[in-house]
């Protein structure tokens, strides 16, 4: 797939349950963990490296809690 240009995700960091179907389903590995809990314990997703992203979407139809949403600019 080719870089779409000014695609981006943003991640609900309160919905996000650091299961990281999103990180593992990444075609260009994008995403990935934090080390920081959130308000309920867990570790949410966050885009690393965002420059990479293609909008393929497939991050935020992995997520079973619906926490991800994917741009273009």
């Amino acid at each position: 797939m080719l870089k779409t240009k000014n695609a981006y995700v943003t991640i609900d960091e309160n919905l996000c349950k650091g299961c990281g179907l999103c990180v593992s389903v990444c075609p260009q590995e994008t995403l990935s963990l934090t080390n920081e809990p959130n308000s309920k314990g867990y570790f949410p997703a966050l885009q690393q490296h965002p420059d990479g992203c293609t909008a393929c979407n497939k991050c935020a139809v992995m997520c079973p809690e619906i926490a991800i949403k994917v741009f273009i600019d």
